[in-house]
């Protein structure tokens, strides 16, 4: 059932997976995996603060949840709170310090807020353990050219 769910998303069919995934919380409430995946659903539909609660309820049976935290974050980011995306990544890095994705995510987070600096160090830390990682590739030469900029900008003013 959980496996039809995932297909209907890998197709776009996120209304019907939603539906799946309600039967399979009802026979189940606190299966974790059914709790995040519903998140993820509701999240690339939009429903941000639904896909909040629902990873809430999976971290309330798995606080340590590193793809609960992770996926908390950037709904988190994505509602543009920041500060808070950061938090959900730090405590997934405290339980994995080699999660890469959510090392890259903090970088994003970080850049958001102004700090290009450090944005640029957890780039380059999620790309020192997964190497062919796009997101962290592209942002730290985007992080490289605004920084590159800033500095031109501030040679002209002097």
């Amino acid at each position: 059932m959980i496996s039809h769910a995932y297909d209907l998303c890998e197709e776009g069919n996120f209304l019907e997976a939603l539906k799946i995934y309600d039967l399979a919380l009802k026979q189940e409430p606190e299966n974790i995996h059914v709790l995040i995946d519903k998140g993820v659903t509701l999240q690339n539909l939009g429903r941000i603060k639904q896909a909040i609660k629902y990873y809430d309820k999976a971290l309330c049976i798995e606080p340590k949840n590193i793809k609960a935290l992770v996926n908390k974050g950037a709904s988190l980011h994505t509602d543009e709170k920041y500060h808070d995306a950061i938090k959900c990544y730090d405590l997934a890095l405290k339980a994995d310090k080699k999660c890469a994705m959510a090392l890259a995510y903090k970088g994003l987070s970080l850049g958001e807020i102004g700090n290009l600096a450090d944005a640029l160090k957890y780039f380059k830390k999620a790309l020192s353990i997964d190497n062919d990682y796009d997101l962290a590739k592209i942002s730290k030469d985007t992080v490289k050219e605004l920084l590159k900029s800033i500095q031109q900008q501030k040679s002209k003013i002097q």
